[in-house]
């Protein structure tokens, strides 16, 4: 495929693989780009960082991403003016100037706090109302115009939880970052800080526990279902149980971030094999003892800020896992419902091949004439589902631009600074760097657990073949994870992703599911077919394969 790799504006870019593995969706594309870019600015300015945004552009189908300076954003300059005339600037700009009166206030005030609390009280509740009110729309009911409205109240639905998803996360991977940097100036490293984080994620082990009480009371019966409906029969009680757990969680949008994933609902199968073998699983340390041990190698006068420091960031760990399925996963996850509802539609009318081929039309085609034979043809849906398939298997570079000189931190007011390193950190840390071997190499990257875990690797070409074909105990091998993954992996018994740091989402449900990991594994997609044995060790941080198939 003849493909050109241009840098989508000017400055540098920075692949992001641990959300988009490429062949996005034009709707998710125009979603993303507009959600994240409104909603980063918009934090961005409330905690006074001096920067405008985190930009991100799609090039063939690859996400890409820039922190957009505040100053003079779209100028590259190759020459730094002398530092004494830099620092001067930061202090004389205006809008400089009350982001550094605004980045003080934050670093003393700390509002993450009131947004954490907001969230747990009304926050995500107000938007689960929502969520379920578009959700009980009866879509096959709706003729074609009401159909296409829902489908663009959805559409505006998920581009306004999106800029919010991305406004939270100042404030829940703010305090992590503050925590990491902070340890990081005492000479700890984030690798020693992070699992100090564990247990601190309710939300993350919330559906395994709740299903582990139905595969309980299923026990208690003597029942062996082996269908959903099935499962439904045993009692009353459980048909509730499996009922609530599905208008909650049946529309989560889980096996990747774009719309032609899957949700947990369009796989019985798996959602039955994980309730039936569902177990609450203990983390082998303690973590109480490890932070004690991480505590001693901070000074006696700093070992207070210590204490405070790591107790917002597990305030704000919660927050974390919680954002993503209520303000993504599900209203992704009914815009994909609805308009596969078209997709079946077009194929009934003779103008798709397949329902999932309404994935590839671009928002704006997204109109009733559509459904009446006058939007983009069969052959040109077959044509375009082709092209990103055939974008999707591409290597791209992990940078696109250049940065041109980089102005030091040291130029900024002290507080502007320190949230610009905690940026920086968090980024590194997520695996969102651009540089996919700077936390991994080949089959080596971040361990997460204290045992190895030997099994069969569940691999295939994209992660719902391999999660459709997953029995107890496989280890699932995919680009990564998103946070609604925790619905079903409790059948798993370890996790190898090839993207990721250890504050990726597949770091936290491993480490708050007490599943053995290794993430960032750079040729884990490569390397591990589906069907080897193979060792998962968390303590050397590498994935070795035992037999081969």
């Amino acid at each position: 495929m003849d493909v050109r790799w241009d840098a989508p504006g000017p400055g540098l870019w920075e692949l992001d693989r641990s959300h988009f593995r490429g062949g996005t969706t034009p709707i998710v594309q125009s979603l993303m780009s507009a959600a994240m870019e409104s909603g980063m600015r918009r934090v961005m300015r409330e905690l006074g960082t001096p920067a405008d945004t985190i930009q991100p552009r799609f090039v063939n189908g690859f996400c890409y991403a820039r922190l957009r300076p505040l100053i003079s954003p779209d100028r590259v300059s190759t020459k730094l003016a002398p530092l004494p005339i830099l620092r001067l600037a930061t202090r004389l700009h205006p809008e400089m100037r009350r982001r550094a009166r605004t980045a003080e206030r934050t670093l003393a005030e700390r509002p993450w706090r009131a947004v954490i609390s907001n969230w747990e009280s009304d926050g995500r509740r107000a938007i689960e109302a929502v969520n379920l009110a578009l959700q009980d729309v009866p879509v096959r009911e709706l003729g074609d115009h009401s159909l296409i409205g829902h489908i663009e109240d959805l559409i505006a639905h998920c581009r306004t939880n999106l800029e919010h998803h991305f406004w939270l996360h100042g404030y829940d991977l703010g305090p992590i970052g503050i925590l990491l940097t902070t340890c990081n100036e005492w000479g700890i490293a984030p690798a020693d800080v992070i699992p100090l984080l564990e247990g601190a994620s309710p939300s993350t082990s919330a559906p395994i526990e709740a299903l582990e009480r139905v595969r309980v009371r299923v026990e208690a019966c003597g029942a062996r279902p082996s269908t959903l409906e099935e499962l439904r029969g045993v009692s009353a009680a459980v048909a509730n149980d499996v009922d609530t757990y599905l208008r909650y969680r049946g529309s989560l949008l889980f096996s990747r971030y774009d719309i032609d994933g899957v949700t947990v609902g369009e796989l019985p199968d798996l959602v039955l094999s994980t309730i039936m073998s569902s177990q609450t699983r203990q983390s082998s340390d303690d973590v109480g003892t490890r932070t004690a041990a991480v505590r001693q190698r901070v000074l006696a006068e700093d070992q207070a800020e210590f204490d405070e420091r790591l107790a917002e960031a597990r305030a704000a760990m919660n927050l974390r896992d919680d954002n993503g399925p209520a303000t993504s996963e599900w209203p992704l996850g009914l815009l994909r419902l609805s308009l596969l509802e078209v997709g079946r539609r077009l194929v009934a009318r003779g103008f798709a091949q397949q329902p999932g081929h309404v994935f590839e039309l671009a928002p704006d085609e997204i109109d009733p004439a559509v459904l009446a034979g006058r939007g983009p043809s069969s052959a040109t849906l077959a044509d375009r589902q082709q092209q990103r398939q055939a974008m999707a298997l591409l290597d791209p570079p992990p940078t696109l631009g250049d940065a041109g000189a980089v102005v030091p931190l040291s130029v900024l007011p002290p507080s502007m600074g320190r949230l610009v390193a905690t940026v920086q950190m968090v980024m590194q840390q997520l695996g969102m760097a651009g540089d996919r071997t700077a936390l991994g190499a080949g089959l080596r990257g971040t361990g997460v657990g204290s045992g190895s875990y030997r099994g069969v690797a569940r691999s295939a070409a994209s992660p719902e073949e391999a999660l459709e074909h997953m029995e107890p105990g496989d280890v699932l091998v995919v680009a990564f994870t998103t946070p609604a993954y925790n619905v079903v992996l409790s059948i798993a018994g370890g996790i190898v992703t090839s993207e990721g740091g250890p504050l990726s989402h597949a770091a936290v449900l491993a480490r708050e599911l007490g599943i053995p990991a290794v993430i960032g594994a750079p040729g884990a997609l490569t390397e591990i077919r589906n069907g080897m044995v193979i060792d998962v060790d968390p303590v050397a941080g590498e994935v070795r394969i035992v037999a081969d198939v």
